[in-house]
């Protein structure tokens, strides 16, 4: 373990350089970091690590359980769960989502708090009292041949704060839609104007952070940023911030979600990072349990992730960006059970640091690799025709 040279995490990092500076102070006799640095792309050696290819002929119970706001494996419960859907239909086969941090539902804390979101009480309790305990007591002690009496998805909504069952995941009674990325600020129904376009600059030598919990930096995995507070990236001139105007009526989107985002770069390279953002109203109220902590106008963290544009087209194959041509990145962020009541931001930014690293914004063979002299500003234009796909609960 690394030990910090400050509580400042982000001084750590600022300090460290390039990721490559990083590597060969603090992992040089690292075998495992080595073999990482050495395969930026998803080649053999990552393709044999995949374990999703190997879930075939399930024919016994199956309860995938994660947290919606697990840092370190948020993508795999979700896809262990439709691959073996996949592979093996007759399979009994359940999936819970809770809001938990990673093994958040092995543990009780009374009040379930995630950073600064209150969610209940005894959450984790009820997951093993009430979904846990009777899976097993079923098919240990009473009958494995028959399905035991859970819903095949059992999903905690987090902008309601409450369980849902559901017979399927994605859930069935769900329809598609879109909202576009308008160059007014505004996450609108329609294409206001095919044409236009936002713009912004992404200088890699002053990055936006990914979060201001700057403590939490310095742990193993930042848990806290997945549904912190995005104001302090909301108000910088290098993140683009689309909002829907406020709801008059509950929204819950349940399932995938899909930004198709079209773009133009003065650069060869850059990453895309986008964030789905409930926005509270002016008036919430303060929660005596975090006296701190200003609700009024919120910005929550709902779901998040990063995109570099090289792997626009494959995984295993990156290509560089031709510079100031309009082309097609499209990011897909993991699934998500959410109302919104008040309102909600799309938000757009080419630095996630240091919860990623630096994109150099150079097209290299293995950006990881990349000096302090690779670095480079980027001029991106996002266009009004770029998207954000969402299953919507009818």
């Amino acid at each position: 373990m690394i030990k910090p040279t400050s509580d400042d995490g982000y001084l750590f990092y600022k300090d460290m350089g390039t990721l490559k500076d990083g590597v060969d102070k603090y992992y040089k006799d690292n075998f495992f970091m080595q073999e990482v640095v050495d395969h930026p792309n998803y080649d053999e050696f990552w393709q044999k690590r995949d374990l999703l290819p190997h879930l075939k002929n399930i024919n016994h119970a199956v309860m995938t359980v994660g947290g919606w706001f697990d840092a370190e494996d948020l993508a795999g419960p979700l896809n262990i769960y439709k691959t073996i859907e996949k592979s093996s239909p007759k399979a009994k086969n359940t999936i819970v989502m809770g809001p938990f941090s990673h093994g958040g539902w092995n543990y009780d804390s009374g009040k379930h708090f995630h950073n600064d979101i209150y969610f209940g009480d005894s959450i984790a309790t009820f997951y093993q009292k009430n979904i846990e305990q009777p899976f097993f007591h079923h098919y240990l002690k009473e009958d494995s041949k028959t399905a035991a009496k859970l819903p095949e998805a059992y999903m905690f909504d987090t902008g309601k704060k409450e369980w849902k069952q559901f017979e399927s995941w994605p859930p069935k009674q769900t329809q598609k839609v879109s909202f576009y990325l308008d160059n007014s600020g505004t996450l609108a129904k329609n294409i206001l104007n095919q044409v236009a376009f936002s713009e912004y600059t992404s200088d890699p030598n002053k990055p936006v952070l990914s979060s201001e919990n700057y403590k939490d930096m310095n742990g193993f995995t930042p848990k806290n940023y997945m549904s912190e507070d995005q104001r302090f990236a909301s108000y910088r001139p290098d993140v683009l911030t689309f909002t829907t105007d406020v709801l008059d009526s509950d929204v819950t989107f349940a399932g995938e979600i899909l930004t198709k985002l079209k773009i133009a770069s003065t650069s060869t390279d850059t990453d895309f990072v986008v964030k789905l953002i409930d926005v509270y109203p002016a008036d919430e109220k303060a929660n005596a349990d975090k006296p701190n902590v200003v609700y009024g106008n919120y910005h929550q963290m709902v779901r998040s992730e990063i995109m570099p544009a090289r792997f626009r087209n494959s995984f295993e194959k990156p290509e560089p960006l031709t510079p100031n041509k309009e082309e097609v990145v499209n990011v897909k962020l993991q699934d998500v059970l959410h109302t919104f009541k008040k309102g909600h931001k799309i938000q757009v930014q080419s630095t996630w640091f240091p919860l990623m690293p630096i994109n150099p914004q150079k097209f290299l063979e293995n950006p990881y690799k990349a000096t302090k002299e690779d670095y480079t500003k980027a001029n991106i234009k996002v266009f009004n025709s770029s998207s954000i796909e969402v299953d919507v609960l009818k």
